[in-house]
């Protein structure tokens, strides 16, 4: 009886069991649906920093299933990890681990192939590539990706160091805490990137204000790559235009770190980043340079750089340069917003190098109408004055009885006739103010230009003669030899205070003279160079002497015979 009435019990016991042990679980799976919860509102009530919201992210992960470390690793352009924020470890542990993972072993498996993954021990998985020394010990793993504008943003990383293990429930939730976790980074991006374009937007309209200023203590070239700096946070920034030498750039701007090194800068054009935006017309951003050795990037010459941009300046007449932003390496890559307002940027830069080329332009301009009108002013006025002048007191000299009287007057009128030599060649040099010629004229007046410097004091020039009609072209090399040869023996032996060049085509020969008032040619100077001009003149069947002034000094006098 008491055996049949005992089996009769035994079923409502198991079902009792069964209930108590179902209750518990839906007690359980209520207490981690609110943890759920809890951890998602934690997540997207968190700021709106990107920052703070992946630490969030991490710490509410590792809260929901009991983990004992967690961390989320950041994925760069080039599948590695470009950021790792982490949680349950104090700063002394961090400190002495040393660098963070960089995507490697079991994180990078999670990186290619971006779905859950769950490990009851780390150390057994064949693609486990072990710890560094003084890493604790882990044993359980379990890695969700976080997907953000429905690329992968991230992962989440979970382990512990006990003996439980991550059960099926247990990826469910942080699957589910990732998809909210995916929301709230998207939320992160577009807040960042609205803050970013507003600051952008700011000084864009503070850079054309300095644009359309024609005058400023700051160049606005240099404005718009200290911007680029600033917002793009950049370690350093250049802006880089094509050199004169053909198929070679030069770094016209520069700001931030390496900025004496690399202003001024050249390097060719060919297979370097800028020559791929310059061509393309589009900006071209590089995640790391060690996984793009193909294009040439002159950062590198003064800055440990990473991560690298380069936008085209594009003006009227095709692409006239770029701008190009580097930051040291292991910082994170420029974004697409980056990108996108740096070429607006760029814009900028292009109209400024067209502004300033034009108020360059109008203000040579202006100085050249001036110079014209003053060379006028003195062909039509001072010159025919003088002339008519000289023949005045010429014609006196003519009907004077007294001998001396007529000589003086004779002198005078040589003055009055190297008054008018010295005013034409002033009217020659205001006429032709950094023209690019190839009358002798030129050619003699820019060997003086360059000596001048040396001298100290520039030399009065005389031109007599139809110079730039009558002297042939293949003379003009020698005609700069030899003003170029004998101004530098006059700065280098002379210790002159006043030296005169004259250049005269009379009586069919054509004769170059350089006078100084110095102490002359010791007997052991280096006589090379005027061997040098001795043996133009000999080609041309021509003299060379050198003799001194009455007054001291020396004159160098080199003559040749007309071409006929």
């Amino acid at each position: 009886m008491l055996t049949n009435t005992a089996s009769a019990h035994l079923p409502i016991d198991d079902l009792v069991t069964q209930v108590i042990d179902r209750a518990g679980e839906m007690v359980s799976a209520q207490q981690r649906l609110r943890q759920l919860i809890s951890a998602n509102r934690s997540v997207i009530s968190s700021e709106l920093s990107l920052p703070a919201v992946l630490h969030s992210i991490v710490t509410a992960a590792r809260t929901l299933v009991g983990a004992r470390y967690a961390a989320v690793g950041v994925v760069a352009a080039d599948g590695s990890l470009e950021q790792f924020i982490h949680s349950g470890m104090s700063a002394t542990l961090v400190e002495r681990i040393g660098a963070l993972p960089e995507g490697r072993g079991l994180l990078g498996a999670v990186i290619v192939d971006p779905q859950p993954m769950r490990l009851p021990k780390i150390s057994d998985d064949p693609r486990s590539c072990g710890f560094p020394a003084g890493h604790p010990p882990m044993d359980s793993f379990l890695g969700v990706p976080i997907r953000s504008r429905g690329e992968v943003f991230g992962t989440l990383y979970l382990t512990g160091s006990d003996d439980r293990e991550f059960t099926p429930e247990d990826e469910e939730l942080v699957v589910a805490l990732a998809a909210t976790a995916g929301v709230a980074v998207e939320n992160a991006r577009l807040y960042e990137e609205s803050q970013t374009r507003q600051q952008w937007l700011l000084a864009s309209a503070e850079i054309s204000s300095v644009l359309l200023s024609p005058a400023g203590d700051r160049h606005p070239l240099q404005l718009i790559v200290e911007a680029v700096k600033r917002l793009a946070a950049a370690d350093v920034v250049t802006l880089i235009v094509p050199a004169e030498e053909a198929g070679t750039l030069r770094v016209a701007v520069a700001a931030g770190e390496g900025q004496t090194e690399l202003r001024g800068h050249h390097y060719p054009v060919d297979d370097s980043l800028v020559a791929l935006a310059m061509d393309t017309g589009r900006g071209v951003r590089v995640g790391s340079l060690d996984h793009d050795q193909q294009h040439r990037v002159h950062l590198s010459q003064a800055v440990d750089v990473g991560a690298v941009m380069a936008v085209p300046l594009s003006g009227a007449t095709g692409p006239q340069g770029a701008i190009m932003a580097g930051r040291r390496k292991g910082r994170q890559n420029f974004t697409t917003a980056d990108l996108d307002m740096a070429e607006v940027f760029a814009n900028h830069a292009a109209v400024a190098r067209e502004l300033v080329d034009a108020r360059a332009s109008q203000q040579r301009i202006a100085v050249l109408e001036d110079r014209a009108r003053i060379a006028r002013d003195l062909h039509d006025h001072v010159i025919q004055r003088l002339f008519a002048a000289g023949l005045s007191v010429h014609s006196v000299a003519t009907v004077l009885s007294d001998t001396a009287s007529s000589s003086r007057l004779d002198r005078i009128v040589s003055d009055i006739d190297d008054t008018i030599r010295q005013i034409r060649t002033s009217i020659f040099q205001l006429d032709h103010v950094d023209s690019i010629g190839s009358g002798a004229r030129t050619a003699v007046l820019t060997v003086v230009a360059q000596v001048t410097p040396s001298l100290g004091f520039r030399p009065a020039v005389h031109f007599d003669g139809p110079v730039d009609t009558l002297v042939p072209e293949a003379v003009l090399q020698d005609i700069r030899a030899v003003v170029g040869e004998a101004l530098t023996n006059v700065v280098k032996h002379a210790d002159a205070t006043e030296v005169t060049v004259q250049l005269s085509v009379t009586s069919g020969v054509l004769s170059v003279a350089v006078l100084d008032n110095g102490s002359g040619l010791s007997p052991s100077s280096r006589r090379s160079g005027l061997a040098n001009l001795q043996s133009r003149a000999t080609q041309l069947d021509g003299t060379l002497s050198i003799t001194a002034n009455q007054r001291g000094g020396t004159t160098l006098r080199w003559s040749v015979p007309m071409p006929t």
